[in-house]
């Protein structure tokens, strides 16, 4: 049976919220998207953004809706129609999702992870420790939504508010204990994650991105802090985990005055470290030193940046009390993550490896890994994302001229952006010595580079990873690096 319940039970946890109308109806859910609507809805209205949700009053009403929540007043609605007055819609509508489906974040231990680069690898190192140690974990991901033993393909790293909150209510109702959770920085500003309370939150860096939204790296960074500087603001005790080696980790365990704020890095300041880092072609071996005892890590994750990814979660994951040596090994057996330096089999004698990198940290990141590992020559196909942050294309050319031996600048999901001016802003930041050609068709640039691979040589074809399509504006096609590259191996 659906769940009903009085709006003014959901109005207690909104301050501030005045009513009129004089009614006190049954509410079967809290949307702010009007086509979502059904009898008996609260339809909050969003104004701004693409769309101005004001717009959409007058259908969220025709669907069924009972009450209207807004910051400003409303066009005259029908008198069987209740208006709430809020002051800030967007956090409205995040803490009345909490309300209806009865604060499942209270039941759940919560993780929240932000930052640039390495939070779903992190996730999913979370996930494991936490189950290894017997917990029921639930996630949410870039790549899914993980309730109990069902997986649903992500709409977006983390979903808007009635989703979410319906989301660890199933995690809740499945018998889940844990919830980890990527944080991103549109959710944080957006208050996607209004009405969550979290017991631990973790930052794992921050670089260049998401500029065409936040406008600058100081905004941007605004905006991750917001997480840290809520920690603690409720009725749980929380954690901060901080990277102690990211320019920003000072600055954001400062803003953490709520919480316990536990460092992880290589520097010697750093209470959780890695020392004695072997990166290898099958995996990474390190030594761990923490404040809990020591141990050896031996993990089929490749590259020095999975090592500050497990340092993450060891640290995150003993604090909430798994046990240090179930946590090493967990980590040495956690899987490779889908399109996160996924090795696409071949028997030609050369590798081909599929990663999500679409920044110029984390594109150095995977070719400076590569790099080490490789006994020929090193390769790379990318492109960047059309309506998003120009500044970052020359970044990433420049990045792949010095690091790559050829690279091949092609389409990744152009938008509604001609795909040949992008490449022309990527084209930029290569040097005057360009070992790079021009192939926007993607699938034909992932076919020439393998055809040019010899024995010994690396292929890396970055910033689509896990994802399934190509999104071109007025069309989205399947696509998958995954599937084109093996075509041709």
């Amino acid at each position: 049976m659906d769940r009903l319940v009085r709006l003014d039970a959901l109005l207690r946890d909104v301050p501030g919220a005045a009513s009129s109308g004089g009614r006190n109806p049954e509410v079967t859910g809290v949307v702010g998207d009007s086509r979502q609507v059904r009898p008996g809805s609260v339809f909050v209205v969003i104004r701004g953004g693409a769309t101005d949700g004001v717009r959409f009053v007058d259908d969220a009403c025709q669907r069924g809706a009972v009450a209207i929540v807004s910051e400003s007043p409303l066009p005259e609605l029908r008198k069987d129609m209740v208006a709430v007055a809020v002051t800030d819609a967007r956090r409205s509508l995040g803490l009345l999702s909490a309300a209806f489906h009865q604060h499942p974040s209270n039941r759940l231990r919560m993780t929240g992870i932000t930052g640039t680069n390495g939070k779903t690898t992190t996730a999913y190192l979370m996930r494991e420790m936490l189950r290894s140690q017997g917990r029921a974990t639930g996630v949410v991901s870039t790549i899914e939504y993980e309730i109990g033993a069902r997986s649903i393909p992500a709409t977006r790293t983390t979903p808007d508010a009635p989703q979410l909150q319906s989301l660890l209510a199933s995690m809740v109702s499945n018998g889940c204990q844990d919830a980890v959770m990527e944080v991103s920085s549109h959710a944080l500003v957006q208050q996607r994650v209004a009405g969550v309370e979290f017991d631990a939150a973790i930052f794992t860096n921050l670089t260049r991105d998401h500029l065409d939204y936040h406008g600058s790296a100081d905004a941007y960074f605004d905006a991750k802090a917001l997480l840290f500087k809520s920690l603690g603001s409720g009725r749980k005790s929380a954690i901060a985990v901080i990277h102690a080696d990211d320019p920003c980790g000072g600055k954001m365990a400062g803003l953490t005055t709520g919480a316990e704020v536990i460092t992880y890095g290589v520097s010697a300041s750093a209470m959780v470290r890695a020392a004695d880092i072997h990166p290898g072609p099958d995996g990474t071996t390190f030594r761990l030193e923490t404040p809990w005892g020591a141990g050896e890590v031996r993990t089929g994750l490749m590259g020095r940046f999975n090592v500050q990814n497990i340092l993450a979660a060891v640290a995150c994951a003993v604090r909430l009390g798994v046990s240090l040596d179930t946590a090493v090994v967990a980590a040495g057996r956690m899987p490779p993550v889908p399109g996160r330096l996924q090795k696409v089999p071949s028997r030609k004698g050369f590798r081909v490896f599929v990663d999500y990198a679409h920044t110029d940290d984390a594109l150095e990141q995977v070719l400076t890994t590569l790099r080490e590992i490789t006994g020929g020559r090193l390769m790379v196909v990318f492109g960047c994302g059309g309506n998003r942050d120009t500044g970052k294309r020359p970044a990433m050319g420049a990045v792949a001229s010095r690091l790559a031996d050829y690279s091949i600048v092609t389409s990744d999901n152009p938008r509604k952006e001609d795909p040949m001016r992008i490449i022309a802003d990527i084209l930029q930041g290569f040097g005057a010595n360009r070992a790079v050609e021009v192939e926007p068709d993607r699938g034909e640039a992932i076919r020439k580079a393998i055809a040019r691979a010899l024995p010994g040589d690396i292929v890396l074809v970055a910033g689509k990873g896990h994802e399934t399509f190509q999104d071109f504006g007025n069309m989205t096609v399947p696509f998958d690096d995954r599937e084109v590259a093996s075509r041709y191996l």
